[in-house]
């Protein structure tokens, strides 16, 4: 059976027990979990079958989480004889992504995974930065709303679908710009479960640390189109590691990425991973998209039905 779309899910999805259900009833995901552990020195199941959530939601703990969940569960599917004719990813999930597209083999995925993770959990302990979800205004009001703010960094970060976008920056900005979007209209403004303000600028040394760890990585040419978080659009893999460098300080343009697959007739999909934020937001997006959430092994015998 072939899907469009496969679609990895990002940081925050994470929940204690994740993956141990398809670990216990798949040798093949057991094995990705086993290999992930060796590669990058920490106990993966340990991490997402047993630590409480606050640690298992530190940045550097979560990313190499949810990365080797999805890659157990796209292992299951693939074993399965389910196929994809693309792929996109949420943030950490392009990496993801990059690896199920073969760009980045599966080792390699770990290392820049697990790697990720330490420099950006190192830039939200250094710097006062946070994320809020801004729900029921105009992606335009929003940007305005950030725009008003001349002391501090503050801009919209991720663009979820129809009336939710992400801001993020430092602390005091991101504050007077939570309170113009509700000057402005907004149902409500959330404050995120994150430490640092992602892909803003206040990332820059972390952007440029991992792109000097990417210097030693091969990179291959992809088995099926990815579409990017930067444009949208179906990504040029003529410089991976510039590409990755600019993704840690640029918006993720998620609902950009779903309207283009739309175009492109790419209408079905499976979110592969913990959680269902992305079939959430494909539903807000366009009632035309549907996108089935796997993230256990009774979801994937259900598929296929």
């Amino acid at each position: 059976m072939t899907y469009d779309l496969a679609l990895f899910p990002g940081q925050g999805a994470q929940h204690v027990g994740m993956g141990k259900e398809i670990y216990e009833a798949s040798s093949i995901a057991r094995d990705i979990f086993d290999f992930a552990s060796d590669i990058s020195h920490i106990d993966v199941k340990k991490l997402c079958f047993e630590t409480e959530i606050t640690e298992l939601s530190k940045t550097v703990n979560s990313q190499i989480a949810i990365f080797t969940h999805s890659m157990a569960v796209y292992a299951v599917l693939k074993d399965r004889g389910i196929k994809f004719n693309a792929c996109a990813g949420f943030s950490l999930g392009e990496y993801t992504a990059l690896t199920a597209a073969n760009v980045i083999n599966f080792e390699n995925g770990i290392k820049i995974v697990t790697k990720r993770g330490q420099v950006m959990q190192k830039s939200a302990d250094s710097t006062n930065g946070a994320m809020y979800a801004i729900l029921g205004l105009d992606d335009e009001k929003v940007e305005k709303a950030c725009a008003q703010v001349t002391n501090g960094v503050v801009l919209p970060v991720n663009y979820n679908c129809n009336g939710q976008i992400v801001i993020a920056g430092e602390k005091q900005a991101l504050e007077k710009a939570a309170g113009f979007c509700k000057e402005y209209g907004a149902k409500r403004v959330l404050p995120l479960a994150v430490s640092g303000a992602f892909h803003t600028p206040l990332l820059k040394d972390a952007a440029e640390e991992l792109n000097e760890f990417l210097k030693n990585i091969e990179f291959s040419k992809p088995t099926m189109q990815i579409y990017t978080n930067l444009t949208g659009q179906i990504l040029n893999t003529q410089d991976i590691a510039n590409h990755l460098k600019l993704h840690m300080v640029s918006p993720v343009r998620w609902k950009s990425i779903m309207q283009n697959c739309l175009k492109s007739k790419l209408t079905t999909g499976c979110e592969i991973g913990v959680g269902k934020t992305l079939t959430g937001f494909a539903k807000k997006i366009d009632k035309e998209l549907l996108i089935f959430p796997i993230e256990t092994m009774e979801n994937v015998e259900t598929l296929n039905i």
